[in-house]
């Protein structure tokens, strides 16, 4: 007999059948045992006898074969698509055993590091299980309109020979003889990549030196990479970031609303149109509205940003919102500045719920000005000359942006850590295993 999943059970009514799963739950009622078994596609209520369960715990992993059969009535689950059908069980195996849960595993009232100590099998429960097929048709959503947009897909190294971004963010490996580092981003790379095909994107790991702990960071995360060529305007950017985060949120209102209402989550709201606002006039609502004067900074603060959404909602009905022209000193070298004002930057974020989820702007195509930048920025000219190939022999006007998948996650679904959507933590304290329970590598001098 081969085995089917729970779900198609309901199409074997009065037939016998063959089911493999786990064990969601078990309740013994005198002389009737129920248990829940899990699957990929679900849970199937089975009937038993004390003697088929024997030695049955929560998580143990059996095969069963029995007669699928109408529930009565009164026994009806509608929360279940098998709901009205059970399962009377005829013969049971024992696949796996296993020990005694370390904690309720349905409920799963733990603190985030316990939750991360036994990822493993906190993974099993429905909540977090649905976070990662949140992120999964994130993902999906992101690489269907960028085949749609007539992207070509490509997979970026994450080993590389020399910073992406500049700065001390770095992780540096052995590699042979030599020193190489983690990528900080595919940045560029993607860009050679429009010198040959115009339109890329990439779906890959990238990794930060971050030096502190929060609930925003990781030290590896998922970046959505785009990067289009022959634009006309940077803005050109902002909308096809716009389109595709459009249509993520059609792709999680179609698949996901399962998955969405466990967390009581509704998708971000967006106007008609983004709205979009320069870093200083972002300030300067910001001080008018709190009376914090960051009118000067670089950058904006967590909480600025949390106001400056705040402020969208109330004014466009938007969760979401573009800040644009940060910076130029604040931007990596290849950003494009404002000719109308080069202290600032044809750059842009998207703020959503409170949250940088993109980075973006227009990158500078000019050989000439790129190695000026290089040297401004304290680079060295040799590092590149790779890179610098696809922009001395003809780069067109260009851009790109890239979308944090676990920082997008999060807001949808209203997390309090960016750690909660990722499926294995990176960071400062953890590899897996908090650090703090390892024995540290000596330093090379």
């Amino acid at each position: 007999m081969k085995r089917i999943l729970n779900i198609e059970t309901i199409k074997y009514l009065g037939k016998e059948v063959r089911v493999r799963g786990w064990v969601n739950s078990l309740r013994h009622h005198g002389g009737i045992v129920f248990l829940d078994l899990r699957d990929r596609s679900g849970i199937l209520q089975i009937v038993c006898t004390p003697d088929l369960a024997k030695d049955i715990k929560e998580e143990g992993v059996l095969e069963i074969e029995g007669e699928v059969k109408k529930r009565p009535i009164k026994m009806i689950n509608p929360e279940l698509e098998t709901g009205e059908i059970e399962l009377e069980a005829k013969n049971i195996k024992i696949l796996a055993k296993t020990r005694v849960l370390p904690f309720d595993l349905k409920d799963l009232k733990v603190s985030l590091p316990v939750l991360l100590d036994w990822r493993p099998l906190s993974l099993r429960n429905k909540k977090i299980k649905a976070i990662f097929e949140i992120q999964e048709e994130v993902i999906s959503s992101f690489r269907k309109i960028m085949k749609d947009l007539d992207f070509i897909e490509f997979q970026a190294p994450v080993i590389v020979p020399t910073a992406t971004e500049g700065g001390a963010e770095l992780f540096r490996i052995d590699y042979y003889d030599y020193d190489a580092y983690l990528v900080q981003s595919p940045q560029l790379y993607k860009q050679i990549m429009v010198g040959a095909f115009e339109r890329a994107f990439t779906i890959t790991k990238v990794f930060r030196a971050e030096p502190s702990v929060t609930t925003r960071h990781l030290s590896e995360f998922i970046s959505l990479d785009v990067e289009m060529g022959f634009i006309d305007s940077w803005e050109d950017l902002m909308e096809n970031c716009e389109i595709i985060i459009r249509n993520i949120f059609s792709g999680l209102e179609k698949n996901c609303d399962k998955e969405l209402k466990m967390f009581g989550a509704t998708l971000p709201k967006i106007s008609k149109k983004i709205p979009r606002l320069k870093m200083r006039e972002a300030q300067k609502i910001i001080f008018q509205r709190t009376g914090r004067d960051h009118r000067k900074e670089p950058d904006l603060e967590p909480e600025d940003e949390k106001e400056i959404c705040d402020y969208a909602k109330e004014k466009y009905g938007s969760e979401l919102i573009f800040i644009t022209h940060y910076p130029t000193k604040k931007r990596p070298f290849y950003t494009y500045p404002d000719p109308e004002d080069p202290e600032y930057t044809l750059s842009f974020d998207l703020l959503c719920r409170g949250l940088e989820v993109v980075t973006g702007g227009q990158r500078i195509n000019d050989y000439k000005m790129l190695l000026k930048n290089i040297k401004k920025w304290g680079l060295k000219i040799k590092d590149f000359k790779f890179y610098l190939q696809a922009f001395k022999y003809g780069m067109p006007p260009e851009g790109g942006f890239a979308i944090g998948a676990e920082r997008l996650v999060k807001q949808i679904l209203n997390l309090e850590n960016v750690r909660e959507a990722s499926l294995f933590p990176r960071d400062m304290i953890r590899i897996d295993q908090r650090l703090s329970t390892l024995q540290p590598k000596k330093k090379r001098a």
